[in-house]
């Protein structure tokens, strides 16, 4: 995808270098923004080889309200591991956020019933958005992830925090904001997972596939990433891959890895990259 590579480019020319919570030092640009016709292509990467499962079940993790990582180890997904406690504890990050966000009157309201619902009976909405931002439960910044999670806290504030949806002609766009944009690992993983997440509400709501419209607050390159980004940048992308269903589960709730196959993914091969905890 050329518009990532660019974005990419675009960090290691005019980014800032700045100090960060990790300890690491970025490369760091401020509001930048990509689209991409889902109608095009499926946008996983091809500059580099993505772990495919990981994303899908990481996104139907968030769908199930878990904040645990037990399902995801058992689904062979490990990129929480270093944020969560010993009993794979994370606080309430997404999942909970999403499906399950506490009220002052001791209830809870699930956001992600809230825009299927409403993409099916008024999708001229302009309000047809959920987020995890809930700030009584961001971090303290000056503990560890898993000391704020055994405080009840977030293990990480949500770094992709708010989904906007928008219909037109039939076709479901996501508009998706993320504040903090790891371009190297965490990016290219918040594109594909909100890209799949938009066909799953398209195929429940009976609806073809837009726009993906990602913007960012804080784009950067970590300083132990610079290596990698720039071997990713002699690297041409290859056609992307197309998503299908194998069928239609009940709900957006009930999807399973083995409802999905990617056709066409030829990647490049794998480029290793530390994780700033």
């Amino acid at each position: 995808m050329k518009m990532y590579h660019d974005l990419l480019a675009d960090v290691l020319e005019n980014g800032v270098e700045k100090g960060d919570r990790t300890g690491t030092g970025t490369l760091s640009v401020f509001g930048r923004q990509f689209r991409h016709n889902l109608e095009d292509g499926f946008p996983l990467l091809t500059t580099k080889k993505l772990h495919f499962k990981s994303i899908i079940n990481e996104m139907i993790w968030f769908l199930n309200g878990d904040t645990n990582t037990k399902w995801l180890k058992e689904n062979g997904v490990k990129i929480w591991d270093e944020w969560a406690t010993e009993d794979g504890d994370l606080g309430p990050v997404y999942g909970k956020q999403w499906t399950a966000w506490p009220t002052k009157d001791g209830k809870t309201i699930n956001q992600i019933d809230y825009v299927v619902n409403t993409l099916k009976t008024n999708p001229n909405s302009r309000r047809i958005l959920f987020h995890g931002w809930n700030v009584e439960y961001l971090p303290d910044e000056s503990v560890s992830p898993q000391e704020n999670a055994r405080n009840g806290k977030m293990a990480l504030p949500p770094c992709h925090l708010l989904y906007q949806f928008y219909v037109a002609n039939n076709k479901l766009s996501t508009h998706l904001y993320i504040r903090s944009s790891d371009l190297l690992l965490g990016n290219p993983y918040n594109l594909s997972g909100a890209s799949f997440l938009t066909h799953m509400l398209a195929q429940q709501c009976d609806m073809g596939v837009g726009e993906i419209v990602v913007t960012m607050g804080d784009a950067h390159i970590y300083l132990n990433h610079i290596e990698q980004v720039k071997l990713q940048l002699t690297r041409d992308p290859r056609p992307l891959p197309k998503l299908q269903f194998k069928r239609k589960p009940e709900s957006i709730y009930d999807y399973k890895f083995e409802d999905f196959e990617i056709v066409g993914y030829d990647p490049h091969p794998h480029i290793p990259a530390p994780v700033s905890i």
